[in-house]
């Protein structure tokens, strides 16, 4: 049996700035999702270097915090029956290229770089993610 977990989820600067929020938004409603926070905020360089840092050395680490910061993301902390699974099908497949049809990334994503969303891959990395943006009281 599923139990009630928590994610993290983030609507990249691609998306924002193509405004795909709405959209995305309405997908998570329409997949059961319960919003406990969200706010749009503009990372600066050091809260994107901090947020990724387990990726720190892979050479895709530069040019990921580069564009996690140079635009506003929309951050949600999400809610629902097995959330880690499910927002990540509802994600879909990192690289737009090999996500399932109608996935967010694969109806938003332009490439592996720009592929509009983000979500928690683990219970330990949600707990995490969440603290990284909202404090506890900021979680209804």
């Amino acid at each position: 049996m599923s139990q009630t977990e928590r994610t993290l989820a983030i609507i990249k600067p691609d998306a924002v700035a193509r405004n795909l929020a709405g959209e995305i938004l309405a997908e998570i409603a329409r997949n059961g999702f319960r919003i406990l926070s969200m706010r749009t905020e503009h990372l600066s360089r050091r809260e994107a270097e901090g947020f990724y840092a387990v990726h720190r050395g892979k050479p895709f680490f530069e040019g990921l915090v580069e564009f996690m910061s140079e635009g506003p993301v929309v951050v949600l902390a999400l809610e629902r029956e097995d959330a880690i699974r499910k927002w990540r099908d509802v994600m879909g497949a990192t690289d737009p290229a090999k996500a399932s049809e109608g996935t967010l990334r694969k109806r938003f994503g332009a490439d592996i770089a720009h592929n509009c969303v983000h979500g928690s891959d683990a219970p330990e990395t949600a707990r995490t993610e969440i603290a990284y943006f909202f404090r506890g009281i900021e979680l209804i």
